[in-house]
C-alpha cells in the first residue's frame, strides 16, 4: 500500500468531513478512529484520515495523541500530512490548533506551514486574515457563544500567534488570486522572514485549489477541509493518482436514529424541522446529573417507536440554558455526562437493532463512535457540503452519519435517512 496523504483531524466530523472531501477528488480514503491499536484492513488507500477526539481536550493530551499519529502515519510511508480543524477555527487562547501544529512541525522537521480554515462551500471565508461565517465576523456569529470553544477575536493571525510558540504571517487574497506560483513565492518570502505559519485567504473553491497547488512540496498543510480540495491534483500530476470515481450509499437496512448533542444554531433549526415529523425526546441534563435512569427510559421509549419513523434524541438547548448548567455542574463535567448519556444510549439501540444513525456535534459523535467501537469507516455518498454517509467496517455494519454541529441544511436529518435504499 503507497499511502500518499497522512490525515490527523482533531474531531470526528472534522475528519468525515476532510475524508469527504478526498473521495469527491478522486482519493481512495480510509478513516480510523484513533491509531490502531492491531493490524486493520486499510486496503489500498490513497489517503489516511485519523479520527482524534483532541479538540477540547489538555493541550498536552492533544500534542501526544497527534504526534502518535503522525508516526503511525509516517511508519505506513505517507509522503504528505493534513492537521485538520474546524473552519470556524474552535480552539481556546492556550490551544489546541497552535500547540498540535508546532509539535507536528517539530516531528517533521519542518520550518513552515500554512493555515486556512476557509470552507466556501459552507459560508467560510478567509478575507485580509479575518475569519467570516457568511458575511458575519466570526467573532459575531453565534459561535462567540459556544459552550467549549467560544470564539471572540477573529483576526487568525492574532489567535495563532497567542496559541504557537512561532511567528505568524498573512498571504492576502490579492496575492492568491495571482495564482499558484504567486501565492508559493509568498510562502517563500514568509519562511525566509523565519515566519513559520502563513494564514491564506480563501474567498472561493479557486483560492482553495490554488493553495493546495502551492503547498505541493510542503510536508505540513494545516486548515479545514477546504484546503484539501487543491491536494489529490498534486499526485495526479505526478501520475500517482487517478481520475475521481463516484461514491456510493451504504446499502445497510434497519431502523434509523438521530442524535443531537450540538448546540448550534444550524443544528436547532434542524431538530425544529424534524420535531415536526419524527418521535423525539430531550435529555434533561439535571436528571442525568442527578442519576436517574434517564438512558433506560430513552432506549425504553424508542423501543415503544421501534416500527414507527426515524426518532430523535437530542440534547440541543439555548446558549443561557447551557451557561446555567455549565454554573451549575462545571463545563466538563457538563459536557462528560451528556457525551456518556450519548454513547449509552447509542450503544442500547445497536443493541436493539437500529443500523442507521446520524450524530449532530464532533463531541457527541466522538462519544457515540467510541461507545459502539467502531474501528475504520468506509466513506460514502455525501448528504450535504462536508458531511457524507459512511459504513463501518467492523461488525455489525452500520451507517454512520457524523455532522458538524454547524453543518447542513435545516431539512439535514430527513435528507440524510431519505437517501438510504
Amino acid at each position: 500500500m503507497t499511502v500518499l496523504l497522512g490525515c490527523i483531524a482533531d474531531d470526528f466530523t472534522g475528519a468525515t468531513d476532510l475524508a469527504n472531501t478526498l473521495v469527491k477528488q478522486g482519493m481512495r480514503t480510509v478513516l480510523t478512529i484513533g491509531v490502531p491499536t492491531a493490524a486493520s484492513d486499510l486496503g489500498d488507500a490513497d489517503a489516511l484520515v485519523v479520527a482524534l477526539k483532541s479538540r477540547t481536550s489538555p493541550v498536552a493530551d492533544a500534542v501526544n495523541a497527534s504526534v502518535a499519529a503522525l508516526e503511525w502515519l509516517r511508519g505506513l510511508g505517507a509522503q504528505q500530512f493534513f492537521f485538520k480543524y474546524c473552519s470556524t477555527f474552535d480552539s481556546t487562547p492556550n490551544g489546541n490548533i497552535g500547540p498540535v501544529a508546532d509539535a507536528l512541525l517539530d516531528a517533521l522537521g519542518a520550518d513552515f506551514a500554512l493555515v486556512c480554515p476557509a470552507f466556501p462551500a459552507n459560508a467560510r471565508t478567509v478575507r485580509q486574515g479575518h475569519l467570516y461565517v457568511g458575511e458575519q465576523l466570526l467573532s459575531d456569529s453565534s459561535m462567540k457563544d459556544h459552550p467549549l470553544t467560544p470564539m471572540r477575536d477573529s483576526d487568525l493571525v492574532k489567535l495563532m500567534g497567542a496559541q504557537c510558540q512561532r511567528r505568524v504571517g498573512l498571504v492576502p487574497h490579492t496575492t492568491v488570486t495571482g495564482g499558484t506560483e504567486a501565492t508559493a513565492a509568498a510562502f517563500e518570502s514568509l519562511r525566509a522572514a523565519e515566519v513559520s505559519y502563513g494564514v491564506v485567504d480563501a474567498l472561493t473553491n479557486h483560492h482553495l485549489e490554488t493553495i493546495g497547488a502551492a503547498a505541493s512540496e510542503h510536508r505540513l498543510v494545516t486548515g479545514a477541509s477546504g484546503v484539501a480540495l487543491g491536494l489529490p491534483e498534486n499526485f495526479r500530476r505526478r501520475r500517482m493518482l487517478g481520475p475521481p470515481a463516484a461514491s456510493e450509499v451504504p446499502a445497510i437496512k434497519g431502523r434509523a436514529a438521530v442524535l443531537a448533542g450540538s448546540c448550534s444554531e444550524a443544528t436547532h433549526r434542524q431538530i425544529d424541522f424534524a420535531k415536526r415529523m419524527w418521535p423525539h425526546q430531550k435529555l434533561d441534563a439535571h436528571r442525568i446529573a442527578a442519576q436517574a435512569p434517564v438512558v433506560d427510559q430513552v432506549l425504553s421509549w424508542a423501543q415503544e417507536h421501534a416500527n414507527d419513523k426515524p426518532v430523535l434524541i437530542y440534547s440541543s438547548t439555548e446558549p443561557d440554558e447551557v451557561a446555567a448548567i455549565q454554573d451549575q455542574y462545571g463545563r466538563q463535567q457538563a459536557s462528560e455526562m451528556i457525551e456518556n448519556a450519548f454513547a449509552r444510549i447509542a450503544a442500547g439501540l445497536v443493541a436493539n437493532g437500529v443500523r442507521r444513525i446520524v450524530v449532530a456535534g464532533g463531541e457527541t459523535s466522538g462519544a457515540v463512535v467510541s461507545a459502539l467501537n467502531v474501528q475504520c469507516l468506509r466513506i460514502g455518498a455525501e448528504i450535504d457540503p462536508g458531511v457524507p454517509w459512511t459504513e463501518t467496517l467492523d461488525e455489525p455494519r452500520i451507517a454512520l452519519a457524523l455532522k458538524s454541529g454547524n453543518f447542513g441544511s435545516d431539512d439535514f436529518f430527513d435528507k440524510a435517512i431519505s437517501m438510504l435504499p
